[in-house]
C-alpha cells in the first residue's frame, strides 16, 4: 500500500505561482511512475504532468512551459511548480502513483492522494 498526501494548494492571482507537493508514505521512486492530475468544476479529471521510468517527464499541452514536475527521491516527495498561472488552471490537484505507466496514462492508477485545491483569480 502507498499513501499519498498533497499539500501546498491555495489561491493566487493570474500570472502568479504556486508549488504543490505530494508526500508518499514510503520509498517508491525506483518502482513506481507518478503523476499529477487535476479536475476543474464540472469537468473530467485530466493528466497534467507525469514521471515515467528513467526520469522521463511528459506534460499536457496546456501547461507546457509553465509547469515543472520534479521529485526528491530521498524524501519521497513529488512537486509541481506552477508558474504564469491562468484562471483555467483552477481545480483540485491530485497526485497518483502506479507501477504501470500505461495505467497512469489511462487515468486509472492504483493510488491517489486526497487532492489539494488551486484557485486562480483573474
Amino acid at each position: 500500500q502507498v499513501q499519498l498526501v498533497e499539500s501546498g494548494g491555495g489561491s493566487v492571482q493570474a500570472g502568479g505561482s504556486l508549488r504543490v507537493s505530494c508526500a508518499a508514505s514510503r520509498y517508491i521512486a525506483g518502482s513506481y511512475c507518478m503523476a499529477w492530475f487535476r479536475q476543474a468544476p464540472g469537468k473530467e479529471r485530466e493528466g497534467v504532468a507525469r514521471f515515467h521510468r528513467f526520469g522521463i517527464t511528459t506534460y499536457a499541452d496546456s501547461v507546457k512551459g509553465r509547469f515543472t514536475i520534479s521529485k526528491n527521491n530521498a524524501n519521497n516527495i513529488m512537486y509541481l511548480q506552477m508558474n504564469s498561472l491562468k484562471p483555467e488552471d483552477t481545480g483540485m490537484y491530485y497526485c497518483a502513483a502506479d507501477r504501470s505507466s500505461s495505467r497512469l496514462v489511462a487515468g486509472t492508477p492504483d493510488y491517489w492522494g486526497q487532492g489539494t485545491q488551486v484557485t486562480v483569480s483573474s
